[in-house]
């Protein structure tokens, strides 16, 4: 958990710092942070139209520049030719519903997070799909 906690350190999100590890066989296979897809502004220079809409924390993400750390670490996995399935993934923030979705197609074993928030829908389609959904209380 403390290595997700660092690569949240590179996030360019301006309301939330999250960081994302794949390991497997006690080996990293990828790392993932929210901020903007490649070659993009980020929020950090441009701003965040959420934050000026006054949206709530964990509403409206179509409206969002960034990428989810759980969206990235697929990504980057995908972009070096390496497979998830059956990989642990460490989370800083529990996953949200989109990504506990692309999480279970990619046949993760188990799902750990620091943070977590009330999401019902993701806790219960993870049980359903048979991936270990536990709260990992960290204090980096």
């Amino acid at each position: 958990m403390r290595i997700a906690y660092l690569v949240s350190e590179r996030s360019t999100c301006l309301r939330r710092k999250v960081g994302a590890v794949a390991v497997k066989d006690k080996r990293i296979l990828a790392t993932g942070y929210n901020g903007a897809p490649s070659n993009l502004a980020h929020c950090l220079d441009i701003g965040c139209l959420r934050e000026k809409l006054g949206v709530p924390s964990g509403e409206r993400h179509e409206i969002c520049r960034g990428l989810h750390a759980e969206q990235n670490v697929i990504i980057q996995a995908a972009i070096h030719g390496i497979s998830l399935q059956g990989a642990e993934i460490y989370c800083t923030t529990q996953p949200c519903l989109i990504c506990s979705k692309m999480l279970i197609n990619c046949r993760i074993r188990s799902v750990y997070f620091a943070e977590s928030y009330p999401d019902e829908l993701a806790e219960g389609m993870m049980r359903e799909a048979g991936v270990g959904f536990e709260l990992l209380p960290y204090e980096p």
